[in-house]
């Protein structure tokens, strides 16, 4: 391998070595995103929850459990969009789609307990009953 093939070599893979820090940095972004919607939900779930008790709601557990579900579900979302653009773009290898595919199962069955926790039935029912 002369100069000239490694000068070619390095031309073709350095713009895709951009693109892909590139991509990189927005998987990293939504899992920071994911990350912050637990940091901060918790947080605030808890000092709503202690005034919801200290005005003596009888409503406040429920109203606790159903804001830390949705702030879970929607940091899922965010996690399994960061996994799916990293597996795609990053590492298309088999290993990676597999991997992706049992982290998506195990995400989406999360996903419905917590749903199943908060509505008290399974998402389907929900959408049956008409209820929102």
């Amino acid at each position: 391998m002369n100069l000239v093939d490694v000068t070619k070599m390095v031309q073709k893979t350095a713009p895709m070595t951009a693109v892909t820090q590139s991509i990189e940095l927005i998987v990293q972004g939504l899992e920071i995103l994911g990350i912050a919607v637990i940091g901060i939900a918790f947080p605030y779930a808890t000092v709503r929850a202690i005034a919801h008790i200290s005005q003596r709601r009888i409503d406040a557990y429920q109203q606790l459990k159903i804001f830390v579900g949705k702030a879970l579900q929607l940091a899922l979302e965010f996690l399994v969009a960061a996994d799916i653009v990293r597996t795609v773009t990053i590492e298309p290898t088999r290993e990676g789609i597999v991997s992706l595919g049992l982290l998506i199962i195990v995400r989406t069955f999360l996903s419905w307990s917590i749903t199943v926790e908060i509505d008290g039935c399974w998402p389907w029912q929900v959408a049956r009953s008409g209820r929102v």
